[in-house]
């Protein structure tokens, strides 16, 4: 009996060497799919809409950016760069009201709301200094705001461009540890081509941020929002956590737009 022990261990992996090719085969086939997909899972396009508000075209690496924008008097704006899903033109009726003394930029991102292009890191950043050239010649105080995806876009800007100050709403520290919180068994840090690392750039950003996080947020845990906080000074990061919502439900709350207002407001 034990000398036949031996034998049969073998007989036994020879039978599951079968089973075990194909795990790991459907496993790299699924790691493919994930790769060849990746972008149509983080972005998600809007159509064209229509909004009581005046169009600023941009000229961006050949392609052309819609931008929604509410003209003040004044060297105020501020530049909105908005979710993956997001209709930024929706914010026009809030902003105006919430940021009185600031001119409004909002940005459709490329193959949103009208913008020309395909969505991708590179070119989303490079559209967002684009629009800031073009906003600061109008305008000496430009601040830049981000929410969600766009703000990965906007920590990119203010680490480029002298934006005098960073609001990051429901922001994210990177979007690889951010995809690792949901995909633990995929190499995501290998996969992923548009990795919006902000802890990285936030270490060139040396204006006065605030971080605006939604304390039930279902899409973007408090402690990637928290970690991108801490690779910023305390003395320039200012944390505003809004209890009772969540990522998609944070316009519910009024303590969100005043607290983005009452920061904007102490701009000089």
């Amino acid at each position: 009996m034990i000398g036949g022990a031996g034998p049969l261990r073998v007989e036994a992996m020879r039978n599951l060497l079968p089973f075990v090719g194909a795990l790991v085969v459907a496993y790299l086939a699924l790691c493919a799919w994930a790769f060849a997909t990746q972008r149509s899972q983080i972005y998600f396009p809007t159509p064209a809409a229509n909004h009581h508000a005046a169009v600023l075209w941009v000229d961006s690496q050949g392609e052309r950016i819609k931008v929604w924008s509410v003209s003040r008097p004044g060297p105020r704006a501020l530049i909105y760069l908005g979710g993956n899903a997001e209709d930024v033109g929706a914010n026009l009726a809030e902003f105006t009201s919430a940021f009185p003394s600031h001119s409004l930029y909002l940005v459709n991102y490329r193959g949103y709301g009208g913008s020309s292009g395909r969505p991708k890191e590179a070119a989303l950043v490079a559209d967002a200094l684009a629009v800031f050239d073009r906003v600061h010649t109008a305008h000496a105080h430009v601040a830049a705001m981000g929410r969600s995806l766009g703000s990965g876009v906007a920590v990119q800007l203010a680490s480029a461009r002298p934006v005098e100050r960073l609001v990051l709403v429901t922001p994210y520290d990177s979007l690889v540890n951010l995809a690792s919180e949901y995909f633990r068994w995929l190499p995501v840090g290998m996969l992923l081509r548009d990795r919006y690392d902000s802890a990285h750039h936030a270490r060139e950003v040396v204006v006065p941020v605030l971080l605006v996080i939604a304390a039930e947020d279902e899409i973007i845990p408090m402690r990637r929002s928290r970690a991108l906080a801490d690779m910023l000074r305390p003395e320039q990061a200012s944390v505003v956590v809004i209890d009772g919502v969540g990522h998609n439900t944070l316009d519910r709350s009024p303590e969100y737009l005043q607290a983005v207002g009452s920061f904007l407001g102490a701009h000089r």
